[in-house]
């Protein structure tokens, strides 16, 4: 059974290797999500004040459905980019679902009891019975195929993903 350290260190490896920088550290003052921090596009995490590690991987799909100028830009709370907050968010929750999928970790290490203003449950009932919300921008932005419109169509539907990064 893998442990919250191990946990973290699986899902931090991950945000690196697509190209976020994600590094422990100390993290002294109050943050949007405690433990977290944002800096010119990168994520800072002290372990000892975070929730869950699940968090990290949240604010890691912010940060993915940005444009590359509008990431490497994003300090502290405001990481909505050319997105309103609503559809940000849930690019973002669509993101982070593929991407516990693709890490084979439980739903409930990143849809946490405290966190998603009580909504937890409902996103893993909806994800679960592939209501998935927020994976049709996920498909606009690129960065993956929500469901089979042309029956020529090749590859893996969401929750796969066709990159993790969007780029344009």
């Amino acid at each position: 059974m893998e442990t919250m350290p191990d946990t973290t260190q699986k899902i931090s490896n991950f945000i690196n290797e697509i190209g976020i920088s994600c590094t422990p550290g100390v993290i002294s003052e109050d943050t949007f999500l405690p433990g977290i921090k944002i800096e010119k596009g990168k994520l800072l995490y002290d372990e000892q004040k975070m929730l869950s590690p699940g968090d990290l991987l949240h604010e890691a799909g912010h940060l993915a459905v940005l444009k590359p100028e509008d990431r490497s830009k994003v300090n502290g709370g405001d990481i909505s980019g050319d997105l309103d907050d609503g559809g940000a968010e849930m690019a973002a929750i669509a993101w982070s679902w593929a991407a516990l999928k693709h890490l084979d970790i439980k739903p409930e290490i990143v849809f946490h009891q405290q966190g998603y203003k009580g909504g937890a449950d409902s996103i893993i009932m909806n994800f679960s019975n592939k209501n998935y919300f927020g994976a049709c921008l996920l498909q606009w932005l690129g960065m993956t195929i929500e469901r089979k419109t042309d029956p020529e169509m090749i590859g893996d539907l969401y929750p796969a993903m066709i990159k993790w990064l969007r780029s344009a």
